[in-house]
């Protein structure tokens, strides 16, 4: 069998900033046909505009993936300007931290919603496609926290959790489709919903527990997105890619002494 060495036609959930930005940025630059989807159809059309404007192809649509009703349009939108789907990069995402003791139904439900049920949905749609034609790649945003807990991130880290059961059962149930699914554990990120939450002495107590010392960038994640949405990752299926600059290898606040 030929082996392909195009990136085809991505779709991309949370397009419009952070780590979604930077993956479409990303595969647009590696030759890939993008489009740029968000929940804020502004955001999503900015990327594209970026993207063209390097000689790319980008298309930006507006897609709540809470909202069930609107996501075969908008795929068959995707499809019909840029091309058949064949990497998804579920990027979109919520965080609501509360906590644990008085952790409200309905912030677990949006939770939920936008990060589970979101991501199976818009999985589970555009898979159907892929199965049909024997190619995709799926890649799945998750987190650290879905690896460990945090102090208010009751639904955010089940949620992650999920995500990564997810990608497993994908990974089993599409591999002999032709379809590889994966997920990515960012650690602490710089993006713009960071830098709003965070602050100076955040990122210092964050930073004695990063071997690396630094703060990740959107771009260190597009980078493993690249990987994994490639041909050469056929044989990469049901994993979990860490990057985190050495986060959750650390073990224990790294202070620069053995003293407790």
């Amino acid at each position: 069998m030929t082996q392909r060495t195009d990136y085809g036609t991505a779709f991309i959930t949370g397009g419009g900033s952070g780590i979604g930005r930077a993956s479409a940025l990303r595969l647009a630059a590696l030759g890939a046909r993008v489009a740029v989807t968000d929940l804020r159809f502004e955001a999503a059309e900015n990327v594209a505009r970026e993207i063209t404007a390097q000689g790319g192809t980008a298309l930006a649509l507006a897609l709540d993936v809470a909202d069930a009703a609107a996501l075969p349009d908008t795929v068959a939108k995707a499809e019909d300007e840029v091309g058949p789907i064949d990497i998804l990069v579920n990027s979109a995402g919520l965080i609501l931290v509360e906590p644990l003791l008085d952790f409200a139904p309905e912030t677990w439900s949006k939770v939920m919603e936008v990060n589970v049920t979101g991501t199976f949905r818009v999985s589970q749609h555009i898979a159907r496609g892929m199965a049909a034609r024997g190619y995709g790649r799926i890649v799945n945003i998750a987190s650290i926290s879905g690896l460990r807990a945090g102090v208010g991130r009751t639904a955010y880290g089940t949620s992650k959790a999920a995500i990564l059961g997810l990608t497993r059962q994908f990974a089993l149930e599409l591999g002999a489709r032709g379809i590889t699914t994966n997920a990515i554990a960012p650690g602490v990120i710089e993006t713009p919903m960071t830098l709003e939450a965070y602050s100076a002495e955040t990122w210092r107590r964050v930073l004695e527990m990063v071997p690396t010392r630094r703060r990740g960038q959107p771009e260190d994640i597009a980078e493993a997105v690249a990987y994994l949405a490639s041909p050469a990752a056929s044989y990469v299926n049901g994993e979990v890619l860490t990057v985190d600059g050495g986060y959750m290898a650390s073990g224990m606040t790294q202070t620069g002494s053995l003293q407790a």
